[in-house]
């Protein structure tokens, strides 16, 4: 448990995110659990995906539906259902900067 969400990742966890998108996901957040590709994977995307956990806090039950709803709408509209979300446009300007080696 990390910033009061469970996290998990391997196994299971990275066969089903490997198989969503047109190349993979890396991470994702449902509700308090977020789900990684691998241990590595969950500490450079923490910060963002804990941006998520928030929205989820924010909109309850209605943030996956409405998450998805907007995907949806970009989609049909000819946008990428993923970088133009709002959502995801919102975790990506509050993320914590990454530390660069």
């Amino acid at each position: 448990m990390r910033q009061g969400c469970l996290e998990f990742f391997g196994g299971f966890v990275s066969w089903l995110l490997e198989r969503l998108g047109s190349q993979g996901v890396a991470a994702m957040t449902l509700g308090h659990a977020i789900l990684g590709q691998d241990r590595e994977t969950l500490e450079i995307v923490r910060s963002h995906e804990q941006i998520h956990v928030d929205q989820y806090e924010k909109w309850g039950v209605l943030f996956i539906p409405v998450y998805l709803g907007c995907s949806a709408y970009l989609w049909l509209a000819g946008k990428d259902c993923y970088r133009d979300n709002p959502f995801e446009q919102r975790a990506y300007r509050e993320e914590a900067p990454r530390v660069k080696n």
